[in-house]
């Protein structure tokens, strides 16, 4: 017995009957060898993690562009925040840790730069379809390794793709925008757990709220500082999670969830959509758009920079202009945007 199939059996020993098997993986596209080490999903967060796309996440912004401080958040280590509390969560549950870890991992990495500003900007100018959760997916399948993707698993693939629905409900009534799997849906409750506290750290460190302005419902119920927020979101859906007729209905109390629906509320209105926050991204827009139509009439260009991002042998239809230059688009970091976008079009000064 190889080591994948010893571990493939204390998992059924250990794992709750909603979890799923590391050895009942629907498969991959593409059919392959199994790893005599690696379950598939172990494979999976492997690939993930040594991806080009997840490297870019380190300059990619979560809520402020370009911050100064050390201490704000990336899209990185959202990403990280994210694994960390998923695996908590199913792991407490005996459901599929590495599962939900990899769907973690994968879950941003269609990321645009600057942010929901990179969304909307590729909204108006390529197709009001666009959104980072589908581009996710077409990473992970299309634009790694030049083309041949990365092959992962049903699951996580499924995962990353119904990660998010914008600003859908935290836990939604309709199962067409839930994941296969437990893993999944924990996966997406995890993602929110994670920027309500985070996205409210980052807004008090950066003056754009006082923790004064903090709604009193919210610190009554979540608690006051990132821990305890933290604690007391992950416990309750743990806790509150129930067996009912052979499904796992994960659920909040409602003092938590009400709670939890209000802070987010409360950070649409006062950090995302704040002035000063909203007048960078309006900028930000500018620079993509810009940058989109360039590429769109520089055939030299376009094929340079896929170069520089390993994706020029991708699938044929990146030969479609106006899908080449968004996926060249979403891929860039917030940093390497605005260099090429000063290189572009900022007067070289003679020596």
């Amino acid at each position: 017995m190889s080591i994948r199939e010893n571990f493939e059996e204390r998992e059924s020993g250990f794992m709750s009957p909603f979890g799923r098997l590391s050895s009942e993986s629907k498969g991959r596209v593409r059919p392959e060898p199994e790893c005599p080490v690696r379950t598939v999903f172990q494979r999976d967060r492997d690939r993930i993690l040594y991806s080009n796309a997840f490297r870019r996440l380190k300059h990619k912004t979560q809520v402020f562009l370009s911050p100064l401080g050390d201490q704000y958040r990336t899209r990185l280590t959202h990403t990280l925040e994210v694994a960390q509390i998923a695996r908590t969560i199913t792991r407490a549950m005996r459901l599929n840790e590495d599962l939900a870890e990899a769907i973690a991992l994968g879950h941003d990495l269609g990321h645009t730069p600057f942010g929901h500003g990179g969304e909307t900007a590729l909204r108006e100018i390529y197709s009001a379809d666009f959104t980072h959760t589908e581009q996710s997916l077409r990473v992970v399948d299309v634009l790694e390794k030049k083309g041949s993707g990365l092959n992962l698993t049903h699951e996580v693939r499924d995962g990353i793709l119904k990660h998010s629905k914008g600003y859908g409900k935290i836990i939604p009534d309709n199962s067409e925008e839930l994941a296969g799997t437990y893993e999944g849906r924990i996966v997406r409750i995890a993602d929110i757990m994670a920027y309500l506290n985070h996205d409210l750290d980052d807004a008090i460190r950066s003056g754009v709220i006082s923790d004064r302005q903090i709604p009193e419902k919210c610190i009554r119920h979540l608690g006051r500082r990132h821990a305890e927020r933290a604690t007391t979101m992950i416990h309750d859906l743990i806790f509150s999670s129930k067996d009912k007729d052979g499904e796992l209905v994960l659920s909040m109390t409602d003092e938590v969830f009400d709670a939890m629906t209000e802070l987010r509320q409360f950070l649409y209105d006062h950090v995302y959509r704040a002035p000063q926050v909203h007048r960078e991204f309006i900028k930000a827009k500018k620079i993509l758009i810009e940058l989109y139509t360039y590429f769109l009439n520089n055939d030299d260009g376009l094929e340079k920079e896929m170069r520089k991002l390993e994706m020029d042998g991708c699938h044929p239809d990146i030969r479609i202009r106006e899908r080449a230059v968004c996926d060249l688009i979403a891929s860039l970091t917030d940093r390497y945007a605005l260099d090429l976008y000063a290189h572009l079009f900022f007067p070289s000064p003679m020596v």
